[in-house]
């Protein structure tokens, strides 16, 4: 596997090889990260003969490049599921939306709450970068899983809480700009490396405090049946990238089953105000100020795709 950043430097941007916490500048004339992507692992190496610096003396940005499709999983992990009212031994199909490329922002720096947003919300996802361009239904197996997904990066799938839910609007709701922060490191995976995508652990923190914690061994529809899933859909691009849902522990609060359904026969113009009202009450939602820490690594050290770092900010 090799560690991938991209980042800013006396005004130029650059890939680099992540080597402990010195960033050595890759030779490359590409732009994206479909063009790395189409590099083999030699050739990346090879070019991994510039300048070395200190992690922190660069500016990461996104490894992922735009225009991208932001595919995205929605309620895939067990005990989320399971606050959200759901039986995940039950249910027999994926979730699936899209962010817009316009939300996608660099691992560190500011997250923007737009003024009309109350109810602003985060959630940590492992992140698939996609390898090769497809048409059509794919047949993705546990063996050529490495011939879809090149690689892994931290993702947030930020979430305007009163814009997804009472307007239904998931895409809108989660792609107003720097709605999904990636990075900062794209590892990409061997083919003898895919194992870990089921051995990774999630750690979110707002003001240092732990929000979300999980592993990716609980995820409800692994990988290779969320792309064949997927595929039947989409068509994917090399670059493209599979935000694979998030663990419990997010800011949103769902009422009980029994709740629920008094709620469904609240009539509309009282209903989503009462949403908001009692969301409102809930201190776990982002407030200007508030500081994001994202981690996801191995529990052996072998895989660790940094720290993503962010400052929420009002419009």
């Amino acid at each position: 596997m090799l560690n991938i950043v991209r980042f800013e430097l006396n005004n130029a941007t650059h890939w680099g090889l992540l080597d402990a916490a010195q960033v050595r500048t890759l030779n490359l004339a590409c732009t994206t990260t479909a063009e790395l992507l189409a590099l083999p692992k030699e050739r990346l190496l090879e070019a991994a003969g510039g300048a070395s610096q200190p992690l922190s003396g660069v500016r990461l940005l996104s490894p992922i490049t735009t225009p991208t499709m932001v595919y995205c999983q929605g309620a895939n992990y067990r005990q989320h599921m399971i606050d959200s009212g759901m039986d995940p031994d039950a249910k027999r199909f994926n979730m699936f939306f899209t962010k817009s490329a316009a939300s996608v922002t660099g691992p560190t720096g500011e997250i923007v709450k737009p003024k009309h947003v109350q109810l602003l919300d985060y959630e940590i996802e492992l992140t698939l970068v996609l390898r090769k361009a497809t048409t059509g239904p794919q047949q993705v197996t546990a063996e050529n899983l490495h011939e879809f997904v090149a690689g892994i990066c931290i993702g947030n799938d930020v979430s305007a809480r009163d814009i997804q839910i009472p307007q239904m609007q998931f895409h809108k709701g989660k792609s107003y700009r720097s709605f999904c922060p990636l990075g900062p490191v794209l590892c990409l995976l061997d083919k003898e490396d895919m194992h870990y995508l089921d051995k990774l652990n999630l750690e979110l923190k707002v003001n240092g405090q732990i929000r979300q914690s999980d592993s990716t061994a609980e995820l409800v529809f692994k990988p290779v049946e969320t792309l064949n899933e997927f595929s039947q859909i989409a068509d994917f691009a090399a670059g493209d990238v599979l935000m694979t849902g998030t663990p419990a522990g997010c800011a949103l609060g769902l009422p009980s089953p029994l709740m629920m359904r008094i709620f469904a026969m609240i009539p509309e113009q009282k209903k989503w105000p009462l949403f908001i009202k009692k969301q409102s009450a809930r201190t776990q939602y982002l407030k200007a100020g508030d500081k994001l820490e994202l981690r996801i690594s191995s529990s052996d050290g072998r895989i660790d795709l940094g720290v993503q770092q962010h400052t929420i900010v009002a419009e």
